[in-house]
């Protein structure tokens, strides 16, 4: 009996039936082999990574509510990076789960900034203000909103007609890629699939630029380590949005652009910040530093 996923396939179109091909770099083909290595190695780290990330925090208890977000994030990270190698997925599968990641991604950016933005400016409200209850609530609700986001793309996908080529000239399927090799109107499908998402993860910087502004009035005083601390967490942001809002732009207005330059900056927002997150967040947060340092020492004395 065939899965939920294959019959949204079969019925995506009656024109030219058939799975989309994804060709990876055009131009590059010889050279798919080496590219390939240096993403592999990145796509080990961050499974690797964010599972030991995930796995300290299940089994300490001290960290599993301080770290909620975090967790969240590690395993929005693992869906991010590892929903667009596998060739297995189907396409609009594929599509889907790499772009609700991404939304996801940003929102729970924004609720750790919040977070942050509560534990330095209210400190004696902090449990008061996120209790478990709120923490759950809030993870909720912006995995519904992302969900909500991106799913319509997917419908609008499926009414297209595909009379062309199916053969798409990327490394995975990236919604506007798709869209193009429709034989139809695709104005709604293009002005959807951009507006909408980026209003919304614009949204989300906004709503973070905010909280890190009050941030830094309330710890302008401090000592340099509170922040040094949450400069970590700026980091992963400015990882996280610049070379995503590079390759949402260069998609729409970026016609200057190489298409092979395009792919490959578009496959750094995909891969880059999951491996990266949890060696950022490693490093800087001591709970989870010494917890690594325990882990690993343990496993050498035994």
């Amino acid at each position: 009996m065939p899965s939920a996923s294959a019959m949204i396939i079969s019925n995506l179109s009656s024109y030219n039936p058939g799975p989309f091909i994804l060709v990876g770099i055009p131009g590059l083909e010889q050279f798919h082999v080496w590219i390939g290595i240096p993403f592999c190695i990145i796509c080990i780290v961050a499974v690797v990574g964010n599972c030991i990330l995930l796995y300290l925090i299940a089994v300490e208890h001290t960290l599993h509510e301080p770290m909620f977000f975090l967790s969240l994030l590690a395993m929005t990270d693992l869906t991010l990076s590892t929903a667009g190698v596998p060739k297995t997925l189907r396409c609009l599968t594929q599509m889907f789960f790499l772009h609700y990641s991404f939304v996801l991604d940003s929102a729970i950016l924004m609720a750790m900034a919040f977070d942050r933005y509560v534990a330095i400016c209210s400190p004696l409200r902090y449990t008061t203000i996120l209790t478990p209850k709120t923490i759950i609530k809030i993870a909720m609700d912006i995995s519904f909103r992302s969900f909500c986001i991106i799913l319509p793309d997917v419908f609008l996908l499926m009414r297209l007609p595909f009379c062309r080529t199916r053969i798409i000239p990327h490394i995975y399927c990236e919604h506007i890629d798709v869209v193009w090799l429709a034989c139809a109107g695709i104005s709604i499908n293009i002005w959807y699939g951009f507006c909408v998402p980026i209003m919304m993860v614009i949204s989300d910087v906004i709503l973070i630029a905010v909280s890190y502004a009050l941030i830094l009035c309330a710890v302008f005083h401090v000592r340099q380590k509170v922040l040094g601390t949450y400069g970590s967490h700026v980091c992963v942001i400015l990882m996280f949005y610049t070379p995503a809002f590079f390759s949402i732009l260069a998609h729409h207005f970026g016609h200057n652009v190489s298409h092979t330059f395009h792919i490959m900056f578009a496959n750094l927002y995909i891969v880059i910040p999951p491996a990266l997150n949890p060696m950022v967040y490693g490093v800087k947060t001591k709970q989870i530093r010494d917890k690594v340092i325990l882990l690993f020492s343990t496993k050498d004395t035994g």
